[in-house]
Order: C-alpha cells, then sequence, then structure tokens
C-alpha cells in the first residue's frame, strides 16, 4: 500500500456490494476514516453474507490503495508491449481519442470494438453507457462468451432461462452433489451452507478432474476425465432407469422428450461410462444409488464442467437428472448453476439498442479475439479492427491462445484505449490507459449468480487521484463525439451514475429507497422454484428434447461429445491439461496484490508423480509445458491433487510474471464449444520436460 495520511477522524461504515465475477456476490461494510478506506468486511445484516469475505476481497483496501495503482491518464511512448508512457491530462487523453474514434467512425464503424467483461459484474460500471456509445457509434458488438455462455445457453434450453435452487436451502439436502467446483476457494458461501448439511448427516460428493480442497472435505471423490461429464450423467440416468429410481408422475406432467431421452440413457451403462470417464464402475453404480435413493438430493453445479467441447451437452445432461427424479418437489432438491435470469434488470433501459436504428453490425466473439485482430480484412469478416476499447478484462492474459492475442495487440495500426487500475499485459499494448475508480469510489447496482438478492454499491471515498468511473468516461467520450454529431448531445448521455442505478431495476420488484436504507433487497420467489413444473421454457416443461436447438440443426437430446484435443500416449501431446484460477487469485485479478501473491507463491503445474518420474521431473522442479501453439515455463508440483495422464496449470498469473513472458494460455485453442459459443479451457493436450 503506498502512503496515505495520518488518520484521525471517526470512522464511518458505508454499505456497498463485491463486484467480482463469483457467484456469492457479497454485501460490503467499509470503514472509513478521514476519507481513507481502512477495512472491508462483511455485511453483517445480509443473511447471504453473514459477516464473511473471502481472503481474496478482504485485501480490497491494499488494492485500492496500492502504489501501482494508474492514478493519471498515459499516453504510449515506446514500443507496443513495453510498457512505456507518459502522464497526459484528461483534455488531452479524450480529445484524442474522440478524435481518433470519429475519423475510424466516419469511414467504418464497425472497424472500432468494444472488448468487456466481468472485471466488474455491476449493471452500470459493466454494461450502462458504454453501451450506450457504441451503440450510437455502431461499433461492432461483442460477443461476450468467454466464462459462462455455454452453460447458460445449455440451461436456457433445458430451464428456459438462468433458474434453479435458491442456495441457502442447500442446508437442508441430504445429499449434495458438488460438481465442476472448488466451492472452498470459489464459492465460500454456498460451503457453508454445505457445511450445515453435512453437521446435519447430508452425504458431501466432488466430482472434478483435480482433487480439490473441496474434494479433500467432502465424503467421495469422482476424480473424472475433463470433458467426460456428459458421459457419467447419461451412466447416472441409465442406473436410475434400470432400478426404476424415477418419479414417472413428475416426468409425465413436467418434462418433454422423455421417451427419446429413455432410449439414449439406455445406450449408456456405466461400463462404458467408466472406460471414458477413467472412474471405476462401480463408483457410478454407487453414485446413482445414492442420488436416486434419496428424497432431498442436490447438485451444485459449476462452470468448470462446460470449458470443453461438449460443455453445453454436459451441462444439459446434468440438468435433467433432478426431473428425473423429482428431486424439484422440495426446497432442498434440484440443481444450481445460475440463477442470474432472477435478477429484474432492465437492460435496455441501460443500454438502449434502439440507437443502432436499422443498423445491424456484425458480432465478434470475444473467446476468439486473436483471429479476429489478425484478419486482414474484407469478404464475410467485413473491415479490420482498426480500434480497440478495453474494459473490465485483461485479454492479453485471459483470452485463449496468447500468443496469437499478443500478436494482434501488438500492431502498429491497431488504436488501443484501456480502462484499468493497473498496467496490466493488456494496458502494456495500449497508445493510451485511462484510471478507472475501484469499487470502492462509484456507484452501482450488482445481481447475483448465486443468490437471489440485489444489491447497492454506494462509494465509500472519493476518487483515487485523477480516477473516473466508466459511465463517466464514456460519457465525457459521448461529449467529444458531440461535436460532431449531434445524436451525442441527446440527453441520456448526460445521465449521472446514480441515474443509473436507478434505471437499472424495475421498481415494481425493488424498491431503490430500501436499497439505498440497507444496501440489499431479497426477491421475492417461491422456495422451490419447479415443484409444479413451471418451465421458463416454451413448452413450460423441463425439456430434455428441445426443438429449438433441433431447428438450428444441433441435437435437440443430451450426448457426450468428445474433447477437440485428446491425450495420446504415443503422440507429441500425451497429457491433457485443464487450467482452473489459482485459490488466491480471481482470473487475472489480485495477481498483483502481494499478500495474495505470496500465499499463492509462483506459477505452478501439478503433476501425478508417475507422469513427472518418466520425464526424470522433481517436485519444484522449472519445467517445460508446450504443445504446437507454444511453450509456458513454470516449475512442477507434485503434491497429489492430478490423476495420471493430466497436468494443471494453475492461473491466471499476468505473462509478465511468467519465466519466459507467457501464462497457461499460450498453449489453449480458439475452438468452441458445442453449445454458446464458448470457449473450451480445460479441453488441450500438451507434453512436459524439464527445463
Amino acid at each position: 500500500m503506498s502512503s496515505l495520511p495520518s488518520l484521525s477522524g471517526i470512522a464511518t461504515l458505508v454499505r456497498g456490494a463485491c463486484p467480482h465475477d463469483c457467484p456469492d456476490t457479497c454485501a460490503l461494510l467499509t470503514t472509513v476514516v478521514d476519507g481513507v478506506a481502512t477495512k472491508v468486511q462483511g455485511n453483517p445484516a445480509h443473511p447471504q453474507t453473514d459477516g464473511v469475505l473471502c481472503a481474496k476481497v478482504s485485501k480490497y483496501p491494499e488494492r485500492t490503495y496500492h502504489a501501482e495503482r494508474v492514478l493519471t491518464p498515459l499516453k504510449r511512448c515506446g514500443p507496443k508491449g513495453s510498457g512505456r508512457f507518459t502522464p497526459v491530462s484528461w483534455d488531452a487523453a479524450l480529445d484524442d481519442i474522440g478524435a481518433r474514434l470519429q475519423a475510424i467512425a466516419q469511414r467504418a464503424p464497425e472497424a472500432i470494438l468494444p472488448y468487456s467483461y466481468a472485471g466488474t459484474m455491476g449493471l452500470v460500471q459493466g454494461e450502462s453507457m458504454d453501451r450506450r456509445f457504441f451503440h450510437q457509434l455502431g461499433a461492432s458488438l461483442l460477443d461476450r462468451t468467454i466464462c459462462a455462455s455455454a452453460g447458460g445457453e445449455a440451461l436456457v434450453h433445458t430451464y428456459g432461462g438462468k433458474l434453479g435452487m435458491r442456495v441457502q436451502f442447500f442446508a437442508e439436502s441430504r445429499l449434495i452433489i458438488i460438481w465442476g467446483s472448488n466451492s472452498i476457494g470459489s464459492n465460500l458461501h454456498f460451503w457453508r451452507y454445505a457445511q450445515a448439511a453435512k453437521r446435519d448427516g447430508a452425504r458431501l460428493i466432488c466430482i472434478d478432474p483435480r482433487k480439490t480442497e473441496t474434494a479433500d472435505k467432502c465424503h467421495e471423490h469422482l476424480q473424472l476425465r475433463p470433458g467426460t461429464d456428459a458421459a457419467l450423467a447419461l451412466a447416472l440416468m441409465h442406473e436410475l432407469i434400470r432400478n426404476d429410481w424415477l418419479d414417472h408422475d413428475y416426468i409425465a406432467r413436467h418434462t418433454l422428450g422423455w421417451e427419446a431421452l429413455r432410449e439414449r440413457a439406455l445406450q449408456w451403462p456405466p461400463e462404458r461410462a467408466a472406460e471414458v470417464c477413467g472412474l471405476p464402475v462401480q463408483q457410478i453404480v454407487e453414485l446413482a444409488r445414492e442420488y436416486g435413493t434419496t428424497e432431498r438430493a442436490a447438485i451444485r453445479l459449476n462452470y468448470g464442467v462446460q470449458r470443453a467441447r461438449g460443455g453445453g451437452n454436459a451441462v444439459r445432461a446434468i440438468a435433467c437428472l433432478p426431473a428425473l427424479t423429482g428431486a424439484w418437489r422440495h426446497r432442498a432438491g434440484g440443481l444450481l448453476l445460475s440463477s442470474s435470469a432472477a435478477l429484474p434488470a432492465r437492460r435496455a433501459a441501460l443500454q438502449k439498442p434502439e440507437l443502432l436504428g436499422a443498423r445491424r453490425p456484425r458480432t465478434i466473439n470475444m473467446s476468439t479475439i486473436g483471429n479476429a485482430l489478425l484478419e486482414p480484412g474484407g469478404g464475410a469478416f467485413g473491415p479490420r479492427i482498426e480500434a480497440l476499447v478495453v474494459y473490465n478484462s485483461n485479454p492479453v492474459a485471459v483470452a485463449p491462445e496468447s500468443a496469437k492475442v499478443v500478436q494482434g495487440f501488438a500492431r502498429e495500426d491497431l488504436f488501443t484505449v484501456v480502462i484499468e487500475h493497473f498496467m496490466t499485459d493488456t494496458a502494456d499494448h495500449a497508445d493510451y490507459v485511462l484510471p478507472a475508480t475501484t469499487q470502492l469510489e462509484h456507484w452501482d447496482i450488482h445481481g447475483s449468480y448465486g443468490h437471489t438478492d440485489v444489491l447497492l454499491n454506494r462509494p465509500a471515498v472519493a476518487p483515487w487521484g485523477e480516477a473516473r468511473s466508466n459511465a463517466q468516461i464514456f460519457r465525457e467520450l459521448a461529449a467529444r463525439m458531440a461535436v460532431h454529431d449531434a445524436a451525442f448531445a441527446a440527453p441520456w448521455f448526460a445521465d449521472s451514475d446514480e441515474d443509473l442505478c436507478r434505471q437499472a431495476l424495475d421498481p415494481a420488484q425493488v424498491d431503490f429507497q430500501q436499497l439505498l436504507d440497507t444496501g440489499f433487497a431479497h426477491l421475492r420467489l417461491p422456495d422451490a422454484p419447479f415443484a409444479e413444473g413451471g418451465f421458463a421454457t416454451p413448452s413450460g416443461k423441463c425439456e430434455f428434447h428441445s426443438a429449438r436447438l433441433e431447428a438450428q440443426g444441433i441435437n435437440p437430446l443430451p450426448d457426450y461429445l468428445p474433447n477437440h484435443e485428446l491425450p495420446d500416449p504415443q503422440g507429441p501431446y500425451p497429457l491433457a491439461m485443464i487450467s482452473p484460477p489459482a485459490r488466491n487469485f480471481l482470473n487475472s485479478t489480485f495477481v498483483n496484490v502481494q499478500k495474495l501473491r505470496n500465499a499463492e507463491g509462483r506459477p505452478l503445474l501439478e503433476m501425478h508423480p508417475d507422469d513427472a518420474a518418466a520425464r526424470g521431473i522433481e517436485d519444484g522442479a522449472l519445467v517445460r509445458v508446450f504443445n504446437a501453439r507454444g511453450e509456458h515455463l513454470c516449475h512442477a508440483s507434485l503434491n497429489g491433487r492430478t490423476r495420471a495422464g493430466l497436468v494443471v496449470g494453475l492461473g491466471i498469473w499476468w505473462r509478465k510474471d511468467g519465466a519466459n513472458g507467457t501464462n497457461v494460455n499460450e498453449l489453449t485453442h480458439q475452438h468452441l464449444t458445442d453449445l454458446g459459443r464458448a470457449p473450451s479451457f480445460y479441453d488441450c493436450t500438451v507434453e512436459v520436460a524439464a527445463a
């Protein structure tokens, strides 16, 4: 933390919300003394947070007052990627940026691309004034797929939307299957409910290719091969059918396509799935028995499942299970992947897509940004990308096949603006870096994908240095554009951040005054959302068979799809690799918070001792991980957390922290998932050698 003035005043508490890409969306209390935030803690009045924060967000003051924080606009004065910049005034920066964007927009507005994701999950700082600006401009649209779109689309075609159990009722479950989630590190408040159920006699089962910290605390761990989850789910269905562990009334009244799904599931006896998944047959049989004979059986599914070629199908297959057993009849039964569709957000009011008029700009997938930036332009692709505005994201570190991403960002003819807190790998490649406010310094509204509350974030302190909120930056850019285009002078480009907060939610469902008074509001929802059916699909039923998918030429029934890349023991890349976040980081956020960095140590590759011994690699040794896309240097960890044939590259470190200036995304590819056009980060093969 940089030097701050001595503090002597009275402490005040300001209510807020955690902005990060996590299902918990905690309510915060920030202690402020003499205008300085001295402590961030969980709000004990918010039932889901209950006064508890993760180790990452509890360090928020250190992040806000970090000595390396960008506090003034910067203009590049060296080669792209060199990180050499000089300070400039806001007026100079915005005048030049506005002029450059205006000149490109007059020729080819689609040559401008916004690139953002969930650096903040807020409705205001994440998807309001920025979208108005780019819609008015006619810029290319961004397909925001990098995290959750495969699983999200799978839920849409099964349940009708991102809907599921209410998280607090997991505490009453008798069986909890934690599937593709390291809940201790990435869903702490759910884990507290799971622990309460465990103390009350519930059985906890973890399904994950890695022996996570969560697996350590469960009664059983099914350590399957990556990308084989659909095969396991189909084998569970097979056993439910064979033993008649089915709720025939629920199936008849509240599902669609049962006979076709039954026929498919019967093709997947446990023996077949065991061979595909790399599991003992008896483990699959026993899991099916427990699931089929336990009345309050709940599945906590997370997004690790969907980061392979068949990830969407895997989520669809798993999502069918509670309808087969009638688990949805109980509030402590069913499934939760995401509950974000319950949020009564007024996104059209915030984003104003009508500003596009009759224009229909192309859509560019953020997960294939490496290829997109290297496209020469013309043909079906349209104009070459000439300008890129990056905010709430660090694509040079987090996007797949990063050698291509770096090559694209290094183009001297690409005008790049990055709105950031720190000089990330992406900021190093910018023409301008603009200092953004942190969560402690601006207004915002937050929903959640792990619980069903709405939260308000109030600014606790004034922006440090010359930082400005995302919404303010786009307001001021709009004012520059208005000199040449009167449409940018419209009143909606003058809405303040607080105005945008008030516009964000349906007032019939959320009382904004309550948010001001308490910081949060509970959505009025049924305890058991599908106890009597009522799915949000066109049929109103849980759709095993999706006519909408069939109309797109996609298999209407869930199925198992092998990975894009399968390890071949005799081939050049015989090891599978997955790259989940390190426990003390959240994607590439928090990597430069020293206490968290110290806890994480250094970039690691977890290996099975047998795989390491076959390559002459000892614990802690520097290793080369490589494939046809590139190589990454890191240190081997033989900690017993991975299965033979699988390596785990814990991420996501900034590239500049890597021993050879890379991170694990040097090795991942840009192939997409079956549904949702999402990246398949956990569908990758490599070889490892001593460095």
